[in-house]
């Protein structure tokens, strides 16, 4: 019946298909792609500094074949976790960092680099899983979430972020490649 409370739909192409579901004795977010990219997405502040870790396990059952993030006409990930910083320019939508950890189909794991998509300088990437990494299983995530935006965003700050994030979103997309992602 829609996202958790809390969080709001975001779109960029197509529909969307999730469900909040039962698994065992937790709640997981089940995302379908089909030649389409969307996500949820709420506001967080959390100063990292203070709480530089961040935890978090994930599962991709489909992966969008051919998906490559450091390809324009590729770049389609079954999953990936976006943390955006408060922007340090004009106009906010360009001018956010971000740090986007996925898992990507071919790009190696440890690859870390920008967007390549129009717009997505301050997008930073950091593939944490890829297609070596078994589908249907479980995968726990432990990152520096402050170590993390100091390697990627030296040529802002000398990587050195404004304390406080200012959200999170969740998001799948298999539109490059016109196939099929599910997490």
């Amino acid at each position: 019946n829609g996202p958790p409370s809390g969080w709001v739909v975001d779109v960029k192409k197509g529909s969307h298909n999730f469900s909040v579901e039962r698994e065992g004795s937790d709640l997981v977010l089940h995302m379908v792609s089909k030649n389409n990219s969307f996500g949820i997405k709420k506001e967080a502040q959390v100063n990292i500094r203070e709480y530089p870790y961040m935890n978090w396990r994930w599962k991709t059952v489909r992966m969008p074949p051919g998906g490559d993030v450091r390809s324009v006409n590729t770049d389609d990930q079954a999953i990936q976790l976006y943390l955006a910083f408060p922007a340090i320019g004009w106009p906010a939508a360009l001018n956010s960092p971000v740090i986007g950890y996925v898992w990507d189909n071919e790009s190696p794991r440890g690859y870390y680099g920008r967007c390549k998509q129009i717009g997505g300088d301050k997008l930073r990437y950091l593939v944490l899983r890829n297609k070596s990494d078994k589908v249907g299983e479980w995968h726990a995530e432990k990152r520096n979430v402050y170590q993390d935006y100091k390697t990627l965003f030296k040529d802002i700050k000398g990587g050195e972020p404004d304390a406080v994030t200012h959200g999170i979103q969740i998001h799948i997309n298999s539109q490059h490649t016109g196939t099929e992602a599910e997490s």
